[in-house]
């Protein structure tokens, strides 16, 4: 087969997640072909389980690589590492991978991926907008504070939509082999503003408020969250969100052609479906 087959089917590893169900979307949208990679989907895919990755590769001309949980987590490396080799020997050489802004680790899987030898195209993203509404902030959101381990530092959140906007082009377009696109939001902004953005969106009482990282990994214990999960955000929250990412960057329109989508829109958006419904109806 050839590997740049029309016909083929696109794979979209992570195809039922935050990016990966928007770029499935765009694919469809598109007239493409897709094969969803998770491990509900009708040809199982799992990460931890590598006798499930070549059937879901076999037949496939190009890959968008999303790594669950994180890049960032000790083993992630190696499993990539050896997932890629999958898809090579398949004949599968174009894969387009979702990495993250600020992460040592995630740079050392963008660096096998240029030395594989396949047709690579890198997407390293900064913080999404969309975590504070399709993760456990939009739980925080809804008791109306928001308690972070998080300083003042700045960070350009970006909107997941670009994210797959960029991802689908670059699964489609050849041009974009070759390309490292750092994506960004066009402004800084601290945790402490983008609560206060959703706050004044949803016309909802919300705060924000710093406790020590302490304080916060005492929670998640309680709150009974695995201790490889505690030990990610944690890492996510006191060392890549130490200002290292406090900049933003062209990468939306050097893709795209057109500048990166911005929060307080997005928070319009997501306060008309409901989503932040804050449970409390008056803070103390």
């Amino acid at each position: 087969m050839n590997r740049y087959d029309e016909t083929a089917p696109i794979l979209v590893l992570g195809g039922t997640g935050k990016t990966g169900q928007r770029v499935v979307k765009r694919l469809i949208e598109q007239g493409q072909p897709v094969r969803i990679g998770s491990r509900e989907a009708a040809l199982p895919f799992d990460w931890d389980a590598p006798e499930t990755w070549a059937p879901v590769v076999e037949g496939t001309r190009a890959i968008y690589i999303a790594y669950h949980p994180d890049l960032a987590v000790p083993g992630a490396l190696k499993t990539v590492g050896d997932f890629v080799e999958t898809a090579l020997r398949a004949g599968v050489k174009r894969m387009v991978l979702l990495s993250g802004r600020g992460e040592e680790e995630a740079e050392q899987t963008e660096q096998m991926l240029i030395a594989s030898g396949a047709d690579w195209t890198i997407v390293r993203a900064s913080w999404f907008f969309q975590n504070f509404s399709e993760t456990f902030l939009a739980d925080a959101i809804n008791t109306g504070e928001v308690a972070l381990p998080i300083g003042d530092v700045k960070e350009p959140f970006i909107d997941v939509e670009d994210i797959a906007d960029v991802a689908a082009a670059a699964l489609t377009d050849p041009a974009h082999i070759g390309k490292l696109y750092e994506v960004t939001g066009p402004e800084l902004l601290s945790f402490s503003e983008a609560v206060a953005g959703i706050a004044a969106a949803s016309e909802k009482p919300i705060r924000y408020r710093q406790i020590p990282a302490a304080d916060y990994k005492a929670a998640m214990e309680q709150a009974g969250v695995p201790e490889d999960m505690i030990s990610l955000v944690l890492y996510l929250f006191t060392t890549v969100l130490d200002g290292r990412n406090a900049n933003v960057t062209d990468g939306v329109s050097q893709a795209l052609g057109r500048p990166p989508r911005r929060f307080t829109d997005y928070a319009k958006r997501t306060s008309l479906t409901g989503i932040w419904g804050v449970e409390t109806a008056a803070l103390a």
